[in-house]
Parts: C-alpha cells; sequence; structure tokens
C-alpha cells in the first residue's frame, strides 16, 4: 500500500522478542499529522496491545502490501531519539546479540511532562583553561593540539598520582568544545561524578556540561537529557547510561578506568560503557581518551594494534612521582608468615601524617576454621559458613542466619577459631590496640567515607574502591593480603588486583612510601610504576588462552535441558564449545568462544538463536557476549 508523502512512520516497537527486532510501518492519521515527528515517541497497536514505541524516520510510502495500522497517540512530540544514537543503538544490539529496545531502555530516560515544558536555553560557551596539566606527559599537549586544530587523535592515558587527571580531561574537553563540537565523558559512580562535576564546573565555567546519572531524580534526570538533546550543552559527563547521550557533533569520547566492573551494564544485552564509547567514536569519526590509574588488557590491544597511542609520563618521571613501594611476604625472623608484619608497624609508626590501609575484605571475620585442624567452621542446620560480624556478636550462618552457640569441632573436638580471612572491622581493632594515639576510621559497604581531614593524622582502613581522598596525600599506604585479592576464581583477577592497587597507590602524598604485603615476583608491577607492563602480560596471558581482547567469548545460561540441546547444536567449526557446566540447581552454562575476527558472526549466530526461540514461543536464554566475569 502506497501512502501520502510524509504519511508513513517507521516505529521501533518496545518489544523482548528478538525475532520482532525491526521497524514496523504504521500509517500517520491526519489528526496526527503535525504532532508525528522523527525521534518522538508514540503508542502503536502491536500483537493486540498498545506498546510504546520511538518514531525512527518518515517515509513517503510503504514496502508493506496491506493495510497500515494507524499510529494510535503520540506520547510526546519532543524528538529524544537522534538518527545517530538510533544507528548506535542498532550497532550495540548486534555486537552483543541483543535487540534495539533493551539499548534504546539504557539509552533514553523515562519521560517527565514537566522538564518539556521549560523552553530551550541558550549555549554558553567554554572557558579557555590551556593544557598545562597535559605537559608532564609524552604526546601530551601534542594531543590536545590535535583536539584543538579539529582532530580527532585517539589515544589511552595513564595519569600520575595528585595530577588531577579530572582538570586534564576538562581541559581536553574545553578544546574540543571551542570547535564546536561535543563530548561524552564516563566515569564509574556517582561519586566520581560529584569529584569530576566540581573540577568541570572550574574549568570549563558554569553551565556547560550536564550530568546524566541514575542516581538523579526523574525530573532533573530527564531535564538534563532535554538539554543536550536540544543543543543547550555540548558536554555530558556522567556514568554509563551517559555513553548514549545524544551529544551533537560529537567529537571526543572518554572513560575513565574502564576496568571497573560498574562499567559493565547489568541489564540486557550487557553492553560496556568502553565498548559503547569506542563503537560510536568508530561512527562518528570522534577521538578517543581511555585513561585511569592503571591499563586494562583491552586498552593494551588498542595500542599494539597502533589504533590508540600512549600519552604517559617517561620512566624517570613515573618512578619520582609514584611512591616508593616496598614488598614483604610477612615472614619474620624465619617465622612463619605474619598478616601484619613488622615493616608495617614500623612505617606506620614513623608517618608523622594520615595512612591508609586497604584490605581486601569487609567485615569482622568473613571465615573460620578449627585453630587446631584447620576444618572450616559449619552450620550444624544447613551445613553453610560460618561468619562472626563483630565482636561482641555470636557466629551466625551466612546462609540461614543461624546463630551458632557452643561450637565444637566436629572432625577433632577443639573449641579455638582461627580467622583465615579477616575483614576490615577485625583490621580496625587490631590496629586501634597497635596504635591507641592514632584516629581508626574505617571506610566500606554501606559506610563509604567521601574524603578525610588530614588534621590528627588518621590511620584509614578501607576495603578496594572505598579508599577516601586526603589533601596532600596519604604519608603511608599499606596493601595487606595482597595474596587473598589473587585468590579469587576470575580470569581477570591480576588485571583488576593491579587496578585496585595502582588506585590505592595513586592516593599517596609526595614522596610517600607504600607496602605491599605479598609475593614480590608478583608486585613489580607496582614497585617500577608500571601499569603498562602489567597489561602488556595479561594481554599475553589473554592471547594463550584465546580470551578477550585477543578472542571473543560469549556465555549462554539457561535450563540445563536447553543448554544441553545446545552443546550439541551443529555451531560453525570456529566457535569452541566449552560446557555445560552447572551454575545453580537446574541450570547450566555453555562458554562458546572463537577468533576476535569471528566475533560479529558469534553474535549474528546467537542473535539468531534468540530469534528462533523467541519465534517458537520457547523460553528465552541468558546470552552475554564478552563478559566481565564468566
Amino acid at each position: 500500500m502506497s501512502q501520502a508523502q510524509g504519511r508513513v512512520a517507521r516505529v521501533l516497537v518496545d518489544t523482548p522478542l528478538s525475532h520482532l527486532d525491526r521497524p514496523f510501518d504504521y500509517a500517520v492519521p491526519e489528526e496526527l499529522s503535525g504532532d508525528v515527528v522523527a525521534g518522538c515517541r508514540v503508542k502503536v497497536r502491536f500483537a493486540g496491545r498498545l506498546v510504546d514505541g520511538f518514531v525512527l524516520d518518515l517515509a513517503e510510502q510503504s514496502a508493506h502490501d496491506g493495510t497500515l495500522a494507524p499510529v494510535a497517540k503520540v506520547v510526546s512530540s519532543e524528538p529524544v531519539l537522534t538518527p545517530e544514537i538510533a544507528r548506535l543503538a542498532r550497532l550495540v544490539a548486534d555486537r552483543y546479540a541483543g535487540t534495539v529496545a533493551d539499548v534504546l531502555r539504557l539509552a533514553i530516560p523515562p519521560r517527565h511532562a514537566r522538564a518539556e515544558v521549560h523552553p530551550p536555553g541558550e549555549s554558553t560557551p567554554p572557558r579557555d583553561p590551556g593544557l598545562a596539566s597535559w605537559h608532564p606527559y609524552l604526546h601530551g599537549a601534542a594531543f590536545v593540539e590535535a583536539l584543538t586544530a579539529g582532530r580527532s587523535p585517539r589515544a589511552v592515558f595513564n595519569p600520575l598520582p595528585r595530577h588531577d587527571p579530572e582538570r586534564s580531561v576538562a581541559e581536553a574537553v574545553a578544546a574540543v568544545v571551542r570547535t564546536g563540537r561535543g563530548a561524552v565523558v564516563c566515569v564509574p559512580d556517582v561519586r566520581d561524578v560529584q569529584r569530576w562535576d566540581a573540577v568541570f564546573t572550574e574549568v570549563l565555567g558554569p553551565g556547560v556540561h550536564a550530568v546524566l546519572t541514575a542516581a538523579e531524580r526523574p525530573a532533573a534526570r530527564y531535564r538534563s537529557f532535554l538539554r543536550v538533546s536540544r543543543g543547550e550543552v555540548r558536554v555530558v559527563l556522567g556514568t554509563r547510561g551517559a555513553a548514549y547521550a545524544p551529544v551533537r557533533d560529537l567529537g571526543l569520547v572518554v572513560v575513565w578506568d574502564d576496568g571497573d566492573d560498574l562499567h559493565a551494564e547489568p541489564r540486557a544485552p550487557y553492553p560496556h560503557t568502553r565498548e559503547v564509547l569506542l563503537t560510536r567514536a568508530h561512527d562518528t569519526g570522534a577521538a578517543v581518551l581511555l585513561a585511569g590509574y592503571a591499563r586494562t588488557a583491552e586498552a593494551q590491544s588498542l595500542v599494539d594494534q597502533g589504533w590508540c597511542g600512549e600519552v604517559v609520563a617517561d620512566q624517570p618521571t613515573r618512578r619520582r612521582e609514584w611512591p616508593l613501594v616496598d614488598v614483604t611476604d610477612g615472614t619474620e625472623h624465619g617465622a612463619a608468615p605474619a598478616r601484619l608484619p613488622s615493616a608495617v608497624f614500623t612505617a606506620i609508626r614513623a608517618a608523622d601524617g594520615p595512612v591508609l590501609v586497604q584490605v581486601p575484605r569487609r567485615g569482622y571475620r568473613s571465615a573460620l576454621s578449627c585453630d587446631r585442624c584447620r576444618t572450616p567452621v559449619s552450620c550444624l542446620r544447613c551445613h553453610g559458613p560460618v561468619v562472626q560480624h563483630r565482636a561482641d556478636q555470636p557466629l551466625v550462618c551466612r546462609w540461614c542466619a543461624s546463630t551458632v552457640a557452643d561450637w565444637a569441632c566436629r572432625t577433632c573436638g577443639g573449641t579455638r577459631l582461627r580467622s583465615p580471612v579477616v575483614g576490615q572491622l577485625r583490621t580496625a581493632e587490631e590496629f586501634a590496640a597497635s596504635f591507641p594515639d592514632r584516629t581508626i576510621l574505617t571506610s566500606g559497604g554501606d559506610r563509604v567515607l567521601d574524603r578525610v581531614d588530614r588534621e590528627g593524622a588518621p590511620l584509614v582502613l578501607a576495603t578496594p574502591g572505598a579508599e577516601p581522598p586526603v589533601d596532600g596525600g596519604y604519608e603511608v599506604v599499606v596493601l595487606l593480603d595482597t595474596w587473598l585479592m589473587l585468590a579469587r576464581d576470575d580470569v581477570r583477577v591480576v588485571e583488576e588486583s593491579h587496578r585496585r592497587w595502582f588506585n590505592a597507590l595513586a592516593l599517596a602524598a609526595y614522596g610517600g612510601r607504600a607496602i605491599a604485603v605479598g609475593d614480590g615476583a608478583v608486585l613489580q608491577g607496582l614497585v617500577r610504576a608500571d601499569p603498562a607492563g602489567v597489561a602488556a602480560r595479561e594481554r599475553a596471558d589473554r592471547a594463550e588462552t584465546h580470551l578477550p581482547p585477543v578472542g571473543r567469548v560469549a556465555t549462554v545460561e539457561g535450563p540445563e535441558d536447553v543448554i544441553a540441546h545446545l552443546a550439541g547444536r551443529s555451531w560453525p567449526p570456529f566457535v569452541d564449545v566449552l560446557g555445560p557446566v552447572p551454575t545453580e540447581p537446574g541450570r547450566d552454562r555453555l562458554i562458546l568462544r572463537v577468533p576476535r575476527r569471528e566475533g560479529a558472526a558469534l553474535a549474528r549466530a546467537l542473535k539468531q538463536l534468540a530469534a528462533e526461540r523467541s519465534a517458537a514461543k520457547e523460553s528465552p536464554v541468558r546470552i552475554q557476549i564478552d563478559p566481565v566475569a564468566f
């Protein structure tokens, strides 16, 4: 059926069904012709129900032979879906074997009618902050000068401690905006956004950038989104959802600390912020900056391929700016290794300023065993692991919460306990007894300190990621139980551990020192202040096992009978099928591994699998491509 010009709307319908992941044509009724515009929200009849959708574009005619159903309602004429974001949503959906509808739920915040009433404002030009903060780095000034000239350089940036990386990024953003282009900057969490927001306001000036996070109130978030889509601001700072911000004339994308697992979206199709922004930069020709104190294997792979350059300080400067790291395995005069060796106590006693102690685990005593035979303590009721939350609280089961009273070892009859895994609360008690003249502060779990006052030279015990900054930096940084962080069952454990260690070391004062308790052979990257070397070795190890970024990996989870059937399916010859393995009662997981060049083919095969099951009305399976952990 042919329609008059502009009377056919191609609509992206909000449906989770994979076999219906495509636009559908609808007729635009005469009474709605003035309200239906490309990018607006509408409601349409779909499979007998009234559902939401976005108008992708308007066409002169439809290829559909029958009569088109009409657009039922225009929810809002505000064009919230731009052509670039619609294209990005399709690219991300194809990359992760998902649907465009799922991606758009991540990209476009829920509508708030009152926010649309506000009239559009005028954009504010940024200040010219210069590029002073880039001078300590090789090729740093050249990177910003290329942005100023309107070019699109790509770089991996490893800043120095105390050199305010947020200020460096703000200067790069200012250089881009002054050429008439826009920028998107993504950081891991809301605490990072708050710190970066203050620096961006100081460097760029008020009103130049918008903040987009899920923590904002719906009205404020949608209003910020509209300021971006209407072109009032060209700079967006936020968490992973900001990667889809409809910035006009995008000229730069930035990811800070791309190894943080908060950048991995927990909702389908489970995209990663880094990959979304790299896809967007490739599509639009924008500049790229992957920044962080540590470096991921993915970032190193981009450097090795020549797709990104490096912006780093030379080796003498790195050794001077990073704290001097001493490594001890905890042995004391030939005795068994001590968890709190004398070197740690000596360094803390000699410190006149604040001290940071990173403890890998939260809580008090998160694992218990018999002191005589080392048998783990388990619940008499359900056989679950037993923990102790505080010194004045009883032992409790972590599974069923039952109290364990009058415990005795069922193996040897012993009644004394030992804790092979100690949390930061128990460690705080030990330090409080050893250093009664110091103020002991803890940070972690549901109580994370935003900042610490230097006064009183506090001793701060924090879990990884919860270390609060202090003005001037910590005089001593202690990394406890590094072996425990490396003992986790995770293919990224080395990379993730070093990321957390480098982030803690970056909080040290100039001329400060650090002590790492662990294996010196494993911690040489910290001693040499060499995040690039750690990433290069990690990438080489991944190459041997054909894991990302060298290969592509997909996991498929579902009922055990379904996964067993998929394991026996005829896969292309380049697919390495691993499993299935049980994940929980009645559910299994299948791992599919392919060379990187076959990643797109694997995604298409999995998308076809999801579409087949959707069309047959069979139970869906959970598909993740390149998951952070598996």
